[in-house]
């Protein structure tokens, strides 16, 4: 395999439109994940949404309303658990902060949906299992 300048245009082209289409795949599996994980999660419980479109715009905006969150629930629980000893008081301290950023999110994004309405006993439900998730998730990473 060659440098990426020695390639010719019809090599060059080929390498981006080879990643390009990775890079959409990879996002469309993400975004698939928590769809089909929210949308099983929601079917669970019984909420109700007026279209699968609604759905779809629920999720992404869950998705990406989490992320600018999450910078913000990481860098607490980073301060928050600077000088406290004991992995259970930091795995307690984890799953509040876990559970109210996602709480937030999940709350921000129902507000301004009318397609879809959660009840706050729904919405806490939800928190709960997703903060869980991330953490399971997030650990099972770590460890490898």
């Amino acid at each position: 395999m060659s440098p990426f300048r020695d390639m010719n245009w019809k090599e060059k082209m080929a390498s981006i439109v080879g990643i390009s289409i990775f890079i959409i795949f990879l996002v469309g599996f993400v975004v698939g994940i928590y769809f089909f994980g929210i949308a099983g999660v929601f079917n669970l419980l019984g909420v109700e949404y007026d279209t699968v479109w609604s759905l779809l715009l629920f999720v992404i905006s869950f998705y990406f309303l989490g992320i600018i969150v999450e910078i913000f629930s990481k860098a607490i629980f980073k301060l928050t658990t600077l000088y406290i000893k004991g992995k259970s008081k930091v795995t307690g301290i984890r799953v509040c902060i876990e559970f109210t950023s996602n709480w937030l999110v999940l709350f921000t994004v129902d507000e301004f949906m009318s397609s879809i309405t959660l009840s706050i006993k729904i919405e806490i439900i939800v928190a709960v299992l997703i903060a869980i998730l991330e953490i399971v998730f997030e650990d099972a990473v770590d460890k490898e």
